[in-house]
């Protein structure tokens, strides 16, 4: 198994994971030219891809999912409150699912998607499993609940947001309505969230730690880096901080 962030942020957000014979993204906050720009850079062209899944309908994950699913005839999977609000025009393929769905199969991949606290009609965020690796993902939550806690646990890869550092939100541009909303429990999560998750589940087994969604205006990598180092210092050797601008390299989790 292996996955890559086409890049994150408040300006697009997309993620691709990969698995046996099967190709996934996770989002499409891009137009599709730039969403195919971005997986050439990762020797991945469109149409091999599989499937298209969304975790909530606000623009900067949804932008261009109908283009690419028109494009590409791509089946997209989403949860009934999403469906009920994304404006992404007619999608050949539409499959709807619950945010406490069982898991489900899509080719090689079993994704099991989880509610988060997030301030749109039904976000999930999902964990994606094959030859018995993991690989969990948690951005744009205002909180940690004990349910993402049990569902984490046993993850050998983590995409994990750190929105913002409060300092720097409290002091920063943004207005006392956007800070509120930021901030707080339908938001995104803080840096020292974060960090709180990761000192609650077994670290120790991560091959990967992908550091998402940091705010461009409230955070920095630094801040980041050293609230997520804080819990384990070994956490130095897996972690990657994703951009706005830039995919990551692939990131591979192998056995053993």
């Amino acid at each position: 198994m292996r996955f890559a962030s086409l890049g994150s942020g408040s300006r697009g957000n997309a993620t691709l994971i990969e698995a046996g014979g099967t190709r996934l993204l996770v989002d499409c906050g891009f137009s599709a030219r730039e969403t195919e720009q971005r997986l050439a850079r990762l020797d991945v062209t469109a149409d091999t891809l599989d499937a298209m899944l969304v975790t909530h309908e606000h623009g900067d994950h949804i932008r261009g999912v109908g283009a690419m699913a028109r494009r590409y005839q791509l089946p997209v999977w989403m949860t009934g409150g999403t469906r009920r609000s994304h404006r992404c025009g007619d999608l050949p393929y539409l499959n709807s699912f619950s945010s406490h769905q069982a898991p489900f199969m899509i080719g090689d991949i079993q994704v099991t998607p989880f509610p988060v606290p997030h301030d749109a009609r039904e976000t999930v965020q999902f964990t994606f499993s094959a030859n018995r690796l993991k690989f969990g993902m948690l951005t744009d939550s205002g909180a940690v609940t004990p349910h993402i806690v049990e569902l984490l646990q046993d993850c050998d890869a983590l995409m994990l947001e750190c929105n913002h550092d409060p300092i720097m939100l409290a002091d920063g541009p943004y207005p006392p309505k956007l800070q509120a909303r930021v901030g707080g429990r339908l938001g995104h999560l803080s840096n020292r969230q974060a960090a709180e998750l990761l000192s609650r589940i077994d670290h120790g087994r991560l091959r990967h730690l992908l550091a998402v969604h940091l705010s461009e205006k409230n955070n920095r990598p630094q801040l980041a880096k050293e609230a997520l180092l804080d819990v384990s210092a070994k956490l130095e050797a897996c972690l990657t901080i994703s951009g706005q601008d830039e995919p990551t390299d692939w990131l591979e989790i192998c056995s053993g």
